[in-house]
């Protein structure tokens, strides 16, 4: 609906953010393991590091595409993350979700998984709940698209499976408009599955009905479209692998030459519910202004979804760590070990709670007395020594410098952390001065990302969030920090 000045109030998409982590493997390791690369297409693919995950990675992309929307996330009034590799098999990930990025605690929330599509229905779903109310009338939507699937060591799903988020946001007179949208389902068993208490994902292998099931949903759903998709500049097409997007170019209705401009696989591999989306976010990233979003879920069923626009993105798609692939099978946790007998220093998951503001969002406290930062806030002012009831509460910018290192190299780490050494190797330990909002700063220890390069005094830094190390069963989340000119 217009509001009288050409803008509409439907919600539209008003940026995109995506990350890929920068650990990377070529297709030629595989073939010297194997004998073989059996992933049709992918020349080399992102590989997440030991302390990242769905969440992690959706993390870092949601914070982009906030960033490029110049918005908050005191704005989200609807959240939606997709996966089918979330974390825990049974936890609602949205409340981690919100509490990094400061969404109000009565945002609206969804969480969907268990099909490759999720994020093109949790899309259409917020398309469908918007436009919001939140911060001054002003609410925005935030869809958070993130994967890292896995097969078993010998399988073409395993050769070609990657790693990858992108995260939309959206919002009432947005640069981005989706003109037009559909689904279809038919009903294929076996093609793509995982079976329940398995972390890896199978199929049953049989070429002519995985292809069948693949054009049958995406061309059903490109049908529902009443839209001349011969005008769309790039489509972006669930990539299991390099050659099956192709197959369907006929059912879509559009040539291969549009299909390769959104095309991600074959350098970031088979990134399972965040491919479209990536295939999206980099499309859009060259200047694209009309793209064909088709999403596949094994089953079968598909989502399609043209979008118009000239709309910001902030990405982060490229590689800068080369593995080999024992290096690799150490990332997936095939030839290491966990937390050694006798566990390591007990935190309760409450007493983890209750630090979480801290531990997401850098919350530091300033003395009422003499004004200096405290992290974490409370007992005694680590300035002036005065015991303070109640600190002002001061959000920390996220950056920093490093004033002093220790690199941890193997039998040196706590027992807590064993698991992460055992798969990542040494890692860099710090005291960093973070900076305050009026320029004032207070140091905090913490894990500093070095990547296989050297972390010196006088770095600069800013904060992610990372897997900190898992007990009890649960994984506790917080940040690390990595230089500034390696975040891109």
């Amino acid at each position: 609906m217009s509001d009288g000045d050409g803008t509409t109030d439907e919600p539209g998409i008003a940026a995109i953010g995506a990350y890929t982590p920068r650990l990377r493997i070529d297709a030629a390791e595989f073939e010297d393991a194997w004998g073989r690369f059996d992933a049709a297409g992918v020349e080399r693919k992102a590989v997440p590091e030991a302390d990242e995950d769905a969440l992690t990675m959706g993390i870092e992309a949601a914070r982009r595409a906030l960033d490029a929307a110049d918005r908050d996330g005191d704005e989200i009034a609807h959240l939606a993350f997709a996966t089918t590799t979330p974390p825990m098999a049974e936890e609602d990930l949205t409340p981690r979700l919100a509490s990094v990025l400061d969404a109000p605690g009565d945002a609206d929330t969804r969480t969907l998984t268990a099909s490759t599509r999720a994020g093109a229905q949790a899309l259409a779903g917020a398309l469908d709940a918007g436009p919001w109310s939140g911060s001054a009338g002003n609410g925005i939507g935030l869809v958070v698209v993130a994967d890292c699937p896995r097969g078993e060591p010998d399988s073409e799903i395993e050769h070609a499976a990657g790693a990858g988020a992108a995260a939309l946001v959206l919002a009432a007179g947005a640069p981005g408009t989706v003109v037009d949208r559909g689904s279809y389902v038919q009903s294929y068993p076996g093609t793509r599955f995982r079976e329940a208490g398995s972390e890896e994902t199978t199929g049953l292998g049989v070429t002519q009905y995985d292809r069948e099931a693949f054009t049958t949903a995406l061309g059903g759903a490109v049908d529902a479209l009443d839209v001349d998709l011969a005008s769309a500049d790039a489509a972006a097409v669930q990539s299991p692998d390099g050659k099956l997007p192709y197959r369907a170019a006929g059912a879509l209705g559009v040539d291969t030459e549009t299909i390769a401009a959104a095309e991600t696989v074959s350098h970031l591999g088979d990134t399972g519910a965040a491919s479209a989306f990536l295939g999206v976010a980099s499309a859009f990233d060259d200047g694209t202004e009309r793209v064909l979003l088709a999403a596949y879920g094994s089953g079968a069923g598909a989502n399609a979804l043209v979008v118009d626009g000239s709309i910001p993105v902030d990405a982060a798609l490229s590689g800068a760590t080369d593995l080999s692939y024992a290096e690799y099978l150490r990332r997936r946790g095939e030839i290491t070990t966990g937390e050694p007998e006798g566990g390591g220093a007990y935190v309760s998951v409450p007493s983890w709670q209750r630090t979480t503001p801290q531990r997401h969002r850098l919350a530091a406290g300033r003395c009422p007395n003499c004004g200096a930062l405290n992290f974490p806030p409370g007992g005694a002012c680590g300035d002036c020594h005065a015991r303070v009831e109640e600190y002002e509460r001061v959000e920390l910018t996220g950056e920093g410098t490093i004033e002093a290192t220790t690199t941890i190299a193997q039998g040196g780490a706590p027992p807590e952390f064993v698991e992460q050494q055992s798969r990542s190797g040494p890692f860099v330990s710090a005291i960093v001065a973070l900076d305050g909002p009026d320029g004032d700063s207070v140091s905090v220890p913490s894990q500093v990302l070095a990547d296989g390069e050297s972390v010196e005094i006088g770095t600069r830094v800013a904060a992610t969030i990372r897997r900190i190390y898992t007990q009890e069963g649960v994984t506790r989340y917080g940040f690390k920090l990595r230089a500034i000119e390696r975040q891109r």
